[in-house]
């Protein structure tokens, strides 16, 4: 068994390696490109490329932590500082000391590992320490009917156990798009998910396209559900009482949300979501709003047409950014700590096709005002904010890499 540490000792250990190695790469103006190599037999980090200081942003730098990852999709650390994350085929593996054990956690059921589907987030429960609940989102079923799953298990530092099915999308589909499936707690201690529209044309359900089931509110497909620890249904959903509505959307017209975070200060939500071909978005959430999809969009068909003729529709509400063309929004955090305080209350959204990081600035009305990039030369699946008040990475490679922004004096 590995030995444990308190988590202040391995916060400070995985610090520690990193600072050394920043004083040692350092070299002021210009960024300095690290060739990666493999750190998990060692647990030291790898410095990738540094960025000095400009235009009110502080100087970072880029750092390996871990590789040997195949497709990375979620992350959680632990309150001893161990790290928990998902890889899609369908593994829960754990970092100890920042090293990544070759052995991955048992108590796994089978899942859908076909396209976009797998295992996907993670997330634990706010009150883990004492009752130890680690929950999950991933694709169940078969490749002609399948469905977005959230479950949770009890995980004692080994292995899992008593896992629990708390949620399933009431309709089954085919094909294995748009899962949607990020995870992410209101400070109530009621639990959001992210659920994709199910899919591109020609998918279809019943005599419609699927996607059409984004502004259908009976439906769960192209929504954010809100459910209790338990998977209960909170008796203050807004559509509760509804006898045409699901009882658990939260907020609907959704195309295929992979990036779901709450400011743990002021307890807003937001997302960001694929467009089709263009028409990405960041939206901050609102309970019980329509955000437009598919009847109102930047998007287009992959084909090049038109798939609505209208961006913006009353009673519906327009995205804080739009990017055309796609970056392929992924994980998305809100960053709270301490470590880059030029940073307070930025969204950091992650994009796969870009390979990079956009920063967007918030002003105190809550509007996006400012958006720049941060290059990580992979595609980046999931970002987070990690309990030492740094960024993290998990970058959707078969040789995925966690990685982390640190701050450098410049």
């Amino acid at each position: 068994m590995a030995r444990k540490l308190s988590i202040a000792t391995k916060l400070s250990n995985w610090l520690a390696i990193g600072s050394a190695i920043a004083l040692l790469t350092t070299t002021g103006c210009t960024a300095q490109v690290k060739s990666g190599e493999t750190v998990t037999e060692t647990g030291e980090t790898t410095p990738i490329a540094q960025t000095p200081a400009s235009d009110g942003n502080p100087g970072f730098q880029t750092v390996k932590v871990l590789d040997g990852l195949e497709h990375p999709w979620g992350i959680a650390w632990l309150p001893d500082g161990d790290v928990l994350i998902t890889e899609r085929p369908g593994r829960l593996r754990i970092a100890r000391d920042g090293v990544l054990d070759p052995t991955p956690i048992t108590g796994l059921p089978a899942v859908l590992a076909e396209g976009q589907g797998g295992l996907l987030d993670i997330a634990l429960h706010p009150d883990f320490a004492e009752n130890r609940w680690v929950y999950f989102a991933y694709a169940h079923g078969k490749i002609n009917a399948n469905r977005t799953r959230i479950a949770r298990a009890m995980f004692d530092g080994e292995m899992l156990s008593n896992w629990q099915v708390i949620f399933e999308v009431s309709q089954t589909k085919p094909r294995a798009q748009h899962f949607g499936s990020r995870l992410a707690w209101l400070p109530d201690g009621t639990l959001l998910a992210s659920i994709g529209d199910g899919g591109n044309p020609p998918i279809t359900l019943g005599n419609e396209l699927i996607r059409q089931q984004a502004q259908n509110t009976g439906s769960h497909l192209g929504k954010v559900i809100r459910i209790n620890d338990d998977g209960s249904i909170p008796t203050d959903n807004p559509f509760v009482g509804d006898a045409a509505a699901a009882p658990e959307v939260w907020s609907y017209g959704h195309r295929n949300i992979q990036g779901l975070a709450v400011d743990p200060e002021t307890g807003q939500a937001w997302a960001t979501e694929h467009g089709a071909r263009g028409g990405d978005e960041v939206n901050r959430l609102e309970v019980g709003e329509n955000y437009g999809w598919p009847v109102a969009t930047h998007s287009r068909e992959y084909s090049g047409g038109l798939i609505s003729p209208e961006t913006s529709l009353p009673g519906m509400i327009d995205p804080q950014v739009i990017w055309t063309p796609s970056i392929a929004p992924s994980g998305l955090t809100i960053y709270r700590g301490e470590a880059f305080p030029e940073w307070q209350g930025d969204l950091f959204a992650g994009a796969l096709v870009n390979q990079e990081i956009r920063r967007l600035e918030v002003d105190e009305s809550g509007a996006v005002v400012q958006e720049s990039a941060i290059s990580i030369g992979q595609r980046v699946r999931d970002v987070r904010q990690g309990p030492d008040g740094l960024i993290y990475v998990l970058t959707d490679e078969r040789n995925g890499q966690l990685i982390r922004l640190e701050p450098i004096e410049n």
